[in-house]
């Protein structure tokens, strides 16, 4: 599935760096490759064969959308005006490669590509085109989205599930109800499923902040308590961290709805939340 995402992003890239201004072309290919587990689209496009799949084209453009919209929240949080960081997936974050005015400009062209794909693949399906752009773009947004959840780290005080349902579970309750919806299915029965793994996600990352090392989580580390932000384990301890992201896990499994594939993607649930902590995590928390 990774390989599928992989290939269809080079393609995605492949046409927006045609003709581009050279240093940008470098560092939207930069900003993207090589990445990490690329979890939300391979949930996406799991969610869709699992209801039958019979637009591929248009899955693997939502899938492709959702990644570029991810990338680009992560050059755009590595700012300097933001966290400032240093590293991001064991590599120097864009700006510090790039300049601070290009990756700007990257995660802005990454946002807008991700909607350009989906637009030049919405003729396949025309029909679902635009619930799939509005489902997006709530994920992004400054509502419930990417934007509010960066947001929220400005104001004084922070609530930590609605910061992280926006900072981490809005691209993932979008992956699910977006794969569904990519597939012809009625979206609102997966939403629960993308609400656990989304918090799930950001618990095991708060895990990862507070108990990893820069080059065993490929950033910077100990930002949260640096930056006084809520976190799942200063908020629940450890084992207490540990408990919730186990109890999110399986609640995500048992919250995959009826369909063809419900199986085989349940199982696929359990492997890809296995894996998000590392297992030093997991040891050093037992």
């Amino acid at each position: 599935m990774k390989t599928r995402v992989d290939a269809a992003l080079l393609n995605v890239l492949a046409r927006a760096q045609d003709g581009a201004p050279p240093r940008l072309a470098g560092a939207l290919h930069y900003a993207v490759f090589p990445g990490g587990a690329r979890i939300r689209p391979r949930l996406c496009l799991a969610v869709a064969e699992a209801c039958g799949g019979d637009a591929p084209a248009l899955a693997d453009a939502v899938a492709c959308g959702l990644e570029l919209l991810h990338c680009a929240s992560l050059v755009h949080d590595d700012l300097p005006c933001f966290d400032d960081a240093d590293l991001r997936r064991g590599k120097p974050s864009v700006h510090r490669v790039y300049g601070e005015a290009l990756a700007v400009l990257v995660g802005d062209g990454l946002i807008v590509l991700a909607f350009e794909t989906l637009a030049r693949a919405g003729v396949v399906a025309p029909e679902r085109c635009v619930a799939l752009t509005a489902t997006l773009a709530r994920a992004v947004g400054a509502t419930q989205g990417l934007v509010a959840g960066q947001a929220w780290e400005s104001e004084p005080h922070v609530p930590l599930e609605q910061y992280h349902r926006a900072k981490t579970g809005s691209l993932f309750t979008a992956a699910t109800m977006a794969g569904a919806m990519a597939a012809g299915r009625d979206p609102i029965p997966w939403r629960a499923m993308g609400e656990r793994l989304g918090e799930a996600y950001q618990v095991a990352d708060d895990l990862l902040d507070a108990l990893a090392l820069p080059d065993e989580a490929g950033k910077p580390t100990s930002q949260d308590a640096i930056r006084a932000r809520p976190n799942a384990v200063a908020t629940f301890g450890v084992l207490g961290a540990v408990a919730r992201l186990r109890e999110l896990v399986a609640q995500a499994a048992d919250a995959v709805p009826e369909c063809p594939g419900k199986g085989p993607l349940r199982e696929l649930v359990l492997q890809m939340a296995e894996r998000l902590v590392p297992a030093s995590l997991k040891q050093s928390a037992a």
